[in-house]
């Protein structure tokens, strides 16, 4: 497997281009917070190897976060927006539910639409339309992914939410409710300490009460990405058409 660096838009990224000879599909997978940009790439192999339908004509594109952490001492790690590391850490340490159903954070809207230019710059070069891209990501990534995939133009062919949670409730859920058919394939841990099992839950409802199609995996762990996930999104990517 080749994995190239290249720039789209307003964001460096890792590509794995197709085995085939064209495009026929693209998957963008953003990383979570703190994570270096090529944390997701491994994802591409793992995905051909599971399900191989799709493989020779998939493009996978990995885009790395716009913030660095590196006055944190993580060199690079990366950051779709700042987070306060410290309160989160207390939060968790007194067992308190993080409900972030509220406003956007600070610097999601930033982060999305340095997102949406990317994508668009994607999909002017591959020639394709949205409709044969999958967006998704881990945590924060895909709370950036679930923000832009109810945003463009036109709607997407599917979204992976792996361990992220529900923010701008009000928002999403109308967005959401005007998106139309995107099938969803989300997971997440019983047992997550970072975004808690409760906010993925109210994630699911929202979209299924919008009317959207959610396949959702819970399982008994934490803040991470089983095989089983895996196996659901690349069954969603072998079923672009």
């Amino acid at each position: 497997m080749t994995v190239s660096a290249t720039t789209y838009g307003p964001l460096k990224c890792h590509e794995v281009e197709p085995t085939g000879e064209t495009t026929e599909s693209v998957v963008v997978l953003c990383h979570g917070y703190g994570a270096p940009g090529t944390d997701l790439v491994p994802l591409a192999r793992e995905l051909r190897a599971i399900d191989p339908r799709s493989s020779p004509g998939v493009r996978f594109v990995f885009p790395q976060a716009p913030l660095t952490l590196e006055s944190l001492g993580l060199p690079d790690g990366r950051a779709w927006w700042h987070l306060d590391v410290a309160a989160i850490n207390e939060s968790i340490a007194r067992g308190e539910l993080r409900d972030l159903r509220g406003d956007f954070p600070e610097g999601a809207v930033a982060a999305r639409e340095q997102l949406l230019e990317t994508i668009a710059a994607v999909a002017e070069q591959v020639q394709l339309p949205l409709s044969r891209f999958v967006l998704g990501g881990f945590s924060q990534g895909a709370m950036v992914a679930a923000d832009v995939a109810l945003r463009l133009d036109e709607c997407p062919a599917g979204l992976c939410v792996f361990s992220g949670t529900l923010v701008a409730a009000e928002e999403w859920s109308q967005l959401a409710a005007e998106r139309g058919p995107m099938p969803v394939v989300q997971s997440h841990g019983r047992f997550d300490p970072i975004l808690p099992y409760d906010g993925a839950i109210w994630l699911r409802d929202a979209f299924q009460d919008a009317g959207l199609s959610v396949d959702f995996l819970e399982f008994d762990g934490v803040h991470t990405i089983p095989y089983e996930a895996l196996e659901r999104l690349a069954a969603l990517v072998a079923g672009v058409e």
